[in-house]
């Protein structure tokens, strides 16, 4: 685990435009599409979460699609796919990335989380919850839909954090020193990093900023078998809201008291 608490910090864009401070952990992810249980639960962990929407939006990935296990098998599982146009080709950021016809890509996913879940006891909970979803098709915009599931699910499961988006924060330019910075600019303590993260971060750029990096772990038994991969609606349709909440809760607890020692 990387925890570190130097003295002084070398100057970077955060140190003369910060916000009002947050503090606490602060996760950064890219938009996801109905995104994944492991992904969830790191966001839920954060006292504060930035959407990185303005990096180069990358195809068969999660940022447009998900992977969605069936209610009575999760072992069977389909992809879902939010069709997506890049209108200045393989350089187009995030927030760039248009829907390929919205009209006809909305009544898709509707039509087929619908046919996934419908049997669930927690589905017209769920179904109410997915609107703003469906509603953001209009926007045209694939960011805006995948950044709308997370929040949709976050809301439903009591989250009370913070949001904010890199494309409006001023950050460095390079990987490590960007989300350092980006760290530092909402006044956190310490950068929640996912697995695979971990395996590209540079140490240098955090502990220049007084702050530490708590890799996050999430369990690999029960509830979170195929967490990795699958979307958290299954665990929100088979487990109920509540359920999933109390498993996140014990998560975020844990990298809470690790964050505090």
């Amino acid at each position: 685990m990387l925890r570190t608490r130097p003295s002084s910090a070398t100057a970077s864009p955060a140190a003369s435009s910060r916000p009002d401070g947050v503090g606490g952990l602060v996760a950064i992810h890219q938009p996801n599409f109905l995104p994944r249980l492991t992904t969830l639960a790191k966001l839920y962990a954060a006292d504060c979460r930035i959407v990185l929407d303005d990096v180069q939006f990358a195809r068969r990935d999660y940022q447009h699609r998900a992977r969605l296990a069936a209610l009575g098998d999760p072992d069977r599982r389909r992809w879902l796919t939010v069709p997506t146009h890049l209108p200045a080709g393989r350089p187009t950021l995030i927030r760039d990335a248009v829907i390929t016809d919205p009209c006809l890509a909305r009544r898709r996913a509707e039509g087929i989380v619908r046919e996934q879940y419908r049997p669930s006891p927690y589905w017209p909970l769920l179904a109410q919850a997915l609107e703003p979803v469906w509603d953001a098709f209009s926007t045209g915009r694939t960011s805006v839909v995948a950044e709308t599931s997370t929040r949709v699910f976050l809301d439903l499961l009591g989250w009370s954090g913070r949001t904010l988006k890199s494309s409006r924060l001023p950050a460095c330019t390079g990987r490590s020193g960007r989300l350092a910075d980006l760290t530092a600019v909402v006044g956190g303590d310490a950068y929640l990093c996912g697995t695979g993260g971990m395996t590209y971060l540079k140490e240098a750029p955090f502990i220049e900023r007084g702050l530490a990096v708590i890799p996050f772990r999430p369990p690999a038994e029960g509830t979170w078998v195929g967490g990795r991969h699958t979307s958290a609606l299954w665990a929100l349709a088979a487990l109920g809201p509540d359920a999933v909440a109390a498993e996140l809760r014990t998560v975020a607890n844990r990298h809470c008291l690790t964050a505090a020692h």
